[in-house]
């Protein structure tokens, strides 16, 4: 099924978004060609963090309002590192987190068997942690880490005055605040705040270069320039300090270049498909659907519907097959008993939709749907 999706994605005329690691080596290597102008060639390559990697390091602290910028491999351990720092200095190793946070889901329990971290669940509602819970959690923590947004419980945000809220009520309990910020790019639209400020609730921020830059992979933890003067010593540690980065730096000075500015419309446009997709499927008459959040906080959010992930993953990929319409690309998963859920994601291609282009390839995915389920 997977390569089956990847096939009809290719394929496919109309999607709500072409992510770049989907794309083919050749095209991979056309946009890093591309962004080649973004730089001067005839620079020497980085060599373990140097050269072009200290520009995004600095154009990452500028744009986040910090006073340093630590560019790292991978997120998982840009956090871990994070952390693990902020333990040192707190001399608490509990880390209070969301059940739902991407360490505890994702990362098969790297804080605490690599980084000898301790992770406790401030909630698992499939919502953000409110100022009461921190203020009432029964022990004591060194560091709040917060998701913005959460991806697991829908890519969801906070208002302002309720992360400021939670934020206050962390200093209260002398915890530093982190943000685990893989996402944080697209949040200025629902928080109607610069990113500057947005970062500056926090004591440290990290934040990734693909997820919604496009970029090839990488991350950066933002901060402090003491505490990320010591992050760059566990990198080292960690086996961060790899010889040569430009082509993943070079592509992530492209996301910020390219794909940020347009991130607000990105958003925008999502809640347009997410209304026309709501439109679409009580116009089909479906018992049941739920577009989660109704009124989408970033340019990602969930759609549930009463059939098995199976059924739903054929019935979206015959559409792309047949139709070069692919309305749902994301895999289903098993949200309980006859119940799923996907993800939709809007960016560029997806501005192209009109709400009546939603409503028509939902109605055709509808009966498909019918069709297989018989």
């Amino acid at each position: 099924m997977r390569d089956r999706r990847l096939v009809a994605h290719r394929g496919a005329q109309r999607v709500l978004s072409r992510p770049g690691y989907l794309a083919t080596l050749r095209e991979r290597l056309a946009f890093l060609e591309r962004a080649a102008r973004l730089h001067d060639l005839d620079d020497r390559p980085d060599q373990y963090g140097d050269g072009i990697v200290e520009t995004l390091e600095a154009r990452t602290a500028e744009l986040l309002g910090t006073e340093a910028a630590a560019f790292f491999p991978t997120g998982t351990m840009t956090q871990q590192v994070a952390l693990r720092c902020w333990a040192a200095r707190t001399g608490d190793t509990t880390v209070a987190l969301h059940a739902l946070a991407h360490p505890q889901v994702h990362e098969g329990g790297a804080f605490t068997a690599v980084s000898g971290l301790r992770t406790v669940p401030l909630t698992s509602e499939p919502r953000m942690p409110t100022a009461e819970e921190v203020r009432a959690f029964p022990e004591p923590f060194g560091a709040l880490m917060l998701e913005l947004p959460l991806r697991d419980a829908g890519f969801l945000l906070p208002s302002w005055e309720e992360l400021t809220e939670v934020v206050e009520a962390a200093r209260e309990r002398d915890a530093v605040v982190h943000i685990d910020g893989a996402r944080l790019w697209e949040t200025t639209p629902h928080f109607g705040r610069p990113l500057d400020e947005i970062a500056g609730l926090a004591d440290s921020v990290y934040v990734s270069f693909y997820k919604s830059l496009d970029g090839f992979g990488g991350a950066a933890l933002a901060g402090p320039a003491t505490l990320v003067e010591d992050a760059k010593t566990w990198r080292h540690r960690y086996g961060g300090m790899v010889l040569q980065q430009f082509p993943t730096v070079l592509s992530a000075l492209a996301g910020l270049e390219w794909e940020l500015p347009r991130l607000p419309e990105y958003v925008a446009h999502a809640r347009v498909v997410a209304a026309a997709l709501r439109e679409g499927f009580a116009e089909a008459g479906l018992p049941w659907a739920r577009v989660h959040p109704e009124v989408p906080h970033t340019h990602q959010f969930q759609v549930w519907l009463p059939y098995g992930p199976q059924l739903l993953s054929e019935a979206a990929v015959r559409q792309g097959e047949e139709t070069k319409t692919l309305l749902f690309q994301s895999p289903w998963a098993q949200a309980g008993p006859g119940l799923s859920h996907t993800e939709v994601t809007v960016r560029a291609a997806g501005l192209e939709w009109s709400e009546a282009d939603v409503r028509a390839a939902v109605a055709d995915f509808v009966t498909r749907v019918r069709g297989l389920a018989g």
